[in-house]
């Protein structure tokens, strides 16, 4: 096959665009929950249909949690907020102290013993490094908090979502709610040091998550993933975050079916169950995979939300080098930066040196945008950049399963060595994240 056929054919595909639609009308794909099992499948069979071989479902268990109903009351008001998925059920009562982004100085002298903590979802421009809401609410925690309230920082009476917890003490210390920029506005100007009351209703079931698998080229030991996850949280469709990573993997898989013969090495097609509540396929599968056989990942997570790639190639010279042989073969822009981003599926390999990229897309925005809010909806995504960016990222993969290209793993020491440098570690310790 010409480079002209395959690129025409992706170009024209509506394949991975279908299976998107497919994702984002199945409903709630919380992880654990029926839903997710139904797209995890829907992922299996087209993943099937495409050419990939032996695909097939992987399932771990999972702490489960199911959502009720939660309140702001703030004097004789009750103000619309949503739990944080894994916030312990409960009702508590104290003083309302807006400590505002949220970064780690903003709780050092701060009095927060049984209060009610509220930060924001962002973090200032001038400051060097994202400050994670996992990362806010548990130096909230530390801090002798009797609630957390997680503040949007997007107009829209928008209530944002994401997980809380860790992976040791899956469901979180105290209640925890999101609440719409206008809200938060709202309970600082009328209600800051008053006492306020936030409940939580919910449920935390056992439950089970699965790992999609499939291949694609020859039958080698060593091999690429090509991975995403398609859980997204219960409030809103997740077609950005992360229906989309998993119908850009089922375009390249595609892709890469009709060019077999141009792969040298094994690609292995890995989508991840239970990413949005800690990463939990991924670590269940780094936990058992063998790193030294893994040539390279390319993670697909927040993918097609705009039209330029950004790929973090944390601190991998190859795969730096990768990008950019593709960008010039294309005369595409494609944004790298060789930061970490210990945020997504790629981490639990990169925090022991496997060679990982994450793949992102660039939207002029500031934190998530849409995502982790209901508005996370199927009309905000294009399907020409999903076609675009699969091209590109089969090519990508492509390069990175030749055996001319090598990718040289990285000390786990040097890692921690460059989270400390970027300033990383703190937030990954206070979290309960930080592995070495």
């Amino acid at each position: 096959m010409t480079d002209h056929d395959w690129i025409a054919d992706t170009f024209t595909s509506d394949t991975g665009w279908s299976h998107l639609e497919t994702l984002v009308d199945i409903g709630d794909r919380m992880a654990g929950s029926p839903g997710e099992r139904e797209a995890a499948e829907a992922t299996r069979d087209a993943l099937d249909a495409v050419g990939a071989r032996d695909a097939h479902l992987e399932e771990f268990d999972v702490q489960g949690w199911v959502r009720g109903d939660s309140r702001i009351e703030a004097g004789d008001t009750e103000q619309a907020c949503i739990a944080l998925p894994r916030s312990p059920a409960g009702e508590v009562t104290g003083e309302l102290v807006d400590v505002g982004y949220g970064l780690p100085e903003d709780f050092e002298d701060a009095d927060l013993s049984g209060k009610v903590v509220m930060a924001a979802s962002n973090v200032p421009s001038w400051y060097d490094r994202f400050v994670h809401r996992r990362e806010k609410y548990y130096y909230a925690v530390q801090a002798g908090a009797a609630a957390f309230v997680f503040h949007n920082h997007v107009e829209g009476c928008l209530a944002p979502t994401g997980s809380v917890g860790t992976e040791d003490a899956p469901i979180g210390d105290v209640p925890a709610v999101g609440v719409s920029k206008e809200v938060g506005a709202r309970l600082r100007r009328r209600f800051e040091d008053d006492e306020v009351t936030v409940a939580v209703d919910c449920e935390a079931p056992d439950a089970t998550s699965q790992n999609v698998h499939a291949d694609l080229g020859p039958d080698t030991e060593e091999c690429v993933l090509l991975t995403s996850h398609v859980d997204a949280h219960d409030i809103a469709e997740g077609a950005m975050d992360n229906g989309a990573g998993t119908a850009v993997v089922v375009e390249v898989a595609k892709a890469l079916a009709a060019r077999e013969d141009d792969l040298d090495t094994r690609v292995h097609v890995l989508v991840y169950g239970a990413e949005e509540v800690g990463l939990v396929g991924s670590h269940h599968d780094a936990d058992v995979r063998d790193h030294g056989s893994i040539e390279g990942i390319v993670n697909n997570d927040g993918v097609v939300r705009g039209r330029t790639l950004k790929l973090y190639t944390h601190g991998f010279d190859g795969l730096e080098s990768a990008a950019e042989t593709v960008a010039e073969r294309f005369d595409h822009p494609v944004n790298t930066t060789p930061r970490l981003g210990p945020h997504s599926d790629h981490w639990p390999y990169v925090q022991w040196g496997v060679p990982g990229i994450h793949v992102m897309s660039e939207t002029g925005d500031e934190g998530r945008g849409w995502g982790h809010t209901r508005a996370d909806t199927l009309d905000k995504l294009e399907s020409r950049d999903l076609r675009e960016q699969a091209i590109l990222l089969t090519e990508l993969t492509v390069h990175l399963a030749d055996s001319a290209t090598a990718v040289e793993h990285r000390d786990p020491e040097s890692i921690a060595e460059q989270l400390e440098a970027e300033d990383l570690a703190p937030g990954m310790k206070v979290t309960g994240d930080w592995p070495y």
